[in-house]
């Protein structure tokens, strides 16, 4: 089934926000706005987004140290846009870490060629790694099979175990928010579902205690000492972090 990619787009121009939005979704993306980095944030922390377009010139904090604070804690494609059209300026905008950088005024259409090539060059980069195995100590994740290996022996996963790992792996060595955990795994399962879960061994638990739950018995199938774990991390006030070998 084909899912539509989710952008954010971040500007305090009502007009600029409205304008791109339109345009998005005209040509079949998802479109969340925001009006200043606050917003954004907020945002970020419960959405998986594909793409973040964000303007530079903000009131309160801009949009290069907004840049500059996301990606501290996700890694989330980013373009920014701008009315500067110094090279020095497009410079210090890429040295942020920003994928991409658009001057206005700009050609829509420029727009998602742009990011189309930001998505055709992530999907052959995750192309590869999925045909990569994860060393995690003296265990191995098939990503092709989807099984983890001690040696030759599988060690058995549930499948909700299967979603974090992969969600973890798609993240290495960066932290993903427990809400973001919690929305992969309940994403990936139908609405029948969801209520048997909830109602299940976990009613009454909060979503992100269901994440914590299901990371603490990876952690003792993945890790030699799970309360002091060292492939699996906890990143205090964020989430989870895979730091494989």
């Amino acid at each position: 089934m084909y899912e539509k990619k989710h952008i954010l787009v971040v500007d305090d121009d009502i007009r600029i926000r409205k304008l791109i939005q339109k345009y998005l979704r005209k040509n079949d993306y998802l479109v969340s706005t925001a009006s200043n980095a606050h917003e954004a944030i907020k945002f970020a922390n419960i959405i998986d987004f594909d793409l973040l377009i964000i303007d530079v010139m903000m009131p309160g904090e801009d949009g290069l140290s907004l840049t500059k604070k996301l990606l501290e804690s996700y890694y989330t494609p980013i373009i920014i846009l701008t009315a500067r059209k110094e090279t020095s300026d497009r410079i210090i905008g890429l040295e942020t870490g920003a994928d991409d950088y658009i001057s206005k005024p700009f050609e829509p259409r420029e727009l998602i060629l742009r990011m189309k090539s930001i998505f055709k060059r992530i999907k052959k980069f995750e192309e590869q790694k999925s045909k990569e195995d994860i060393r995690i100590g003296i265990l191995k994740f098939d990503t092709r099979r989807q099984e983890l290996f001690k040696g030759n022996d599988i060690i058995s996963l549930t499948r909700t175990e299967r979603i974090l790992i992969n969600k973890l792996i798609k993240s290495l060595n960066i932290p993903v928010p427990r809400q973001k955990l919690a929305q992969e795994i309940f994403c990936n399962f139908n609405k029948e579902e969801n209520n048997l879960i909830e109602n299940s061994t976990y009613k009454g638990i909060e979503r992100e205690r269901i994440v914590d739950v299901n990371i603490n018995r990876l952690r003792k199938k993945i890790e030699k000492n799970p309360k002091s774990p060292r492939f699996l991390k906890t990143v205090r006030s964020v989430g989870y972090m895979l730091v494989p070998d």
